[in-house]
């Protein structure tokens, strides 16, 4: 890990706290233990407790300015000792310092601090005598000792500051990745609903138009068996839809976790296998369509939901814009890898689209809803493409590809 002393320091309080005011009062306890009986014991002069107290309470700032308060202790410190008080008296207020120095960091401060003092050391003993030069030699290695001890503790402090850092941000992780699932979620959910409820609502219209055309065309002689296929079709159009709308809304109360079958366990994605079911559906509504399913062996559910919805919503946009008597050709074959899904009408019939399409369709102008951006959203979301547009020759065609790889089974 990088050191530059900012990213894991702590940052200090601005003003002391009462951790602060207590260890004060505990060195100047101890510092006046010292001052009162070091050697032999006997009274100070007033000067000694003024320099001592400028020894100590600097301490109350240690963790705001570590580096002025080392450098004002340790200036009345050598004074104290320049004047022959007793020795032990403010080494404590000085070995906190020196400690708080090395603890808040940065390690190229402590290391600055400690060169300092082993160069003045070396200086002091080449100026005095072996034995004034030994005993400076051993109060340098207790500098050295606090300094080793403060940067350790700020290492440690440093690490668990880091672990807490990574945890914090592997929480925000998982709250992003989870809302992000639930939008993903929602999102699908409302791309099911539309094309559920597009598909049905415009094949039921389609029928009972066909039903009340039968009615009112010619009561006289009323084709029973029409109205009767017409009455029958929207039965089980809206039978299918409240199978797959209880599919749909199973997601929203499944509490398990996704299964290959759907998500939640809520029952099967639907596939190509239902897509005959589709077709023979939108035939029911008066359309005629041909159909070549040939996906060539299995093909992973998320791709096979995709193309039956790009199928269902493509048959729902023919039927409805091109009339109930288009001609559709449905495709659904293995190339190269991928799943190319075409949808194909040849446009509506003379007349089809003159204010008496029982099957609604829409003005010139209209806005086209969600159903093309939905499709592509559909193959986008297994990483595959779409393209949707007037054919030259007239009518409409929607054609995808999506990826087959042995990564998505």
């Amino acid at each position: 890990m990088p050191d530059d002393g900012t990213v894991s320091r702590i940052r200090p309080p601005r003003r002391p706290e009462r951790q602060d005011v207590l260890l004060t009062a505990l060195v100047a306890a101890v510092s006046g233990l010292f001052a009162a009986y070091g050697f032999g014991g006997g009274s100070l002069a007033p000067l000694a407790w003024l320099l001592l107290a400028g020894c100590v309470l600097p301490l109350l700032w240690r963790r705001q300015h570590p580096l002025a308060v080392l450098v004002v202790s340790v200036g009345f410190s050598v004074v104290y000792h320049a004047l022959d008080f007793p020795h032990a008296a403010p080494v404590t207020a000085s070995m906190v310092a020196v400690y708080t120095l090395a603890a808040v960091g940065p390690r190229s401060r402590t290391l600055w601090v400690g060169g300092v003092v082993v160069a003045a050391v070396a200086v002091v003993m080449l100026a005095t005598d072996a034995h004034q030069g030994l005993e400076l030699l051993r109060a340098t290695g207790w500098v050295v000792a606090v300094l080793a001890t403060g940067e350790a503790v700020r290492m440690h402090r440093r690490y668990i500051g880091a672990i807490k850092e990574r945890a914090e941000r592997a929480e925000r992780t998982r709250e992003e990745e989870a809302a992000r699932r639930v939008a993903e979620e929602r999102l699908r959910i409302a791309r099911d609903l539309h094309d559920l409820l597009a598909h049905s609502i415009t094949l039921i219209g389609v029928q009972t138009s066909v039903a009340s055309h039968v009615l009112i065309a010619d009561p006289g002689r009323l084709d029973r068996e029409a109205v009767a296929r017409a009455l029958d079709g929207i039965a089980d159009t809206c039978r299918d839809a409240r199978a797959e709308l209880r599919t749909t809304l199973e997601v929203l109360r499944a509490d398990g976790p996704d299964t290959p079958d759907g998500p939640g366990g809520g029952g099967p994605l639907p596939g190509v296998s239902g897509i005959p079911d589709l077709v023979r559906t939108a035939e029911a509504a008066g359309a005629t369509v041909g159909l070549e399913l040939r996906p060539a062996g299995p093909v992973p559910p998320a791709v096979s939901a995709a193309a039956y919805r790009i199928v269902q919503e493509a048959l729902t946009n023919a039927v409805r814009h091109a009339g109930p008597v288009v001609r559709i050709e449905v495709s659904v074959l293995r190339e190269a890898g991928a799943l190319r899904v075409s949808v194909t009408d040849e446009g509506a019939p003379a007349g089809a689209r003159a204010g008496a399409d029982p099957a609604g369709a829409q003005p010139a102008g209209a806005p086209s809803g969600y159903g093309i951006p939905g499709m592509r959203e559909r193959a986008r979301s297994v990483g595959g493409t779409l393209e949707a547009g007037q054919r030259p020759g007239g009518g409409f065609a929607v054609t995808a590809v999506l990826p087959v790889l042995e990564e998505n089974r």
